[in-house]
């Protein structure tokens, strides 16, 4: 019955990943305060993310059910290993070889994970997130982190 329903896999099972993680994170945002528009709580922009991540995931569900669409044929391995990877990597290296370091192993790795790979586009992208992250998050924001680290001479 429910193989009958799902017209469109990749959407519908998108959409349940989707609503699964937005409520979890609304579930989670409960434990602290929520507060006001005028005086936001620690809750209160994390909630309000997690209510849009469930409306999108409505939305991609009923997108799932009313569309047609391909079945699923395969999973990426290769990609989901390298974007974890990522991600690990950019924590382990953030504190010791700075932002722009970390943000440019965290790019890199995760490009690999694309059939659509050039190493001239990454390089580009690398440098162009390393000089947005710097400005928006340690200069704008004032963010305690490290342009270059000291495993790179930095402070």
């Amino acid at each position: 019955m429910m193989q009958g329903l799902i017209r469109n896999p990749k959407d519908f099972w998108s959409g349940v990943l989707f609503l699964v993680l937005g409520l979890g994170f609304l579930i989670i945002g409960q434990d602290y305060s929520f507060g006001t528009a005028r005086r936001m709580g620690p809750a209160f922009f994390p909630t309000l993310l997690a209510a849009i991540l469930c409306i999108i995931g409505v939305a991609v569900i009923l997108r799932g059910v009313i569309g047609r669409g391909e079945p699923i044929t395969g999973f990426a391995l290769k990609g989901l290993v390298l974007v974890t990877v990522s991600c690990i990597v950019f924590a382990i290296t953030v504190r010791g070889a700075g932002l722009v370091a970390a943000v440019g192993l965290l790019t890199l790795i995760s490009a690999v994970a694309s059939v659509h790979f050039k190493l001239k586009n990454t390089v580009i992208m690398i440098v162009v997130l390393g000089v947005f992250c710097a400005l928006v998050f340690v200069k704008a924001l004032g963010l305690p982190i490290p342009i270059l680290g000291p495993w790179l001479g930095g402070n």
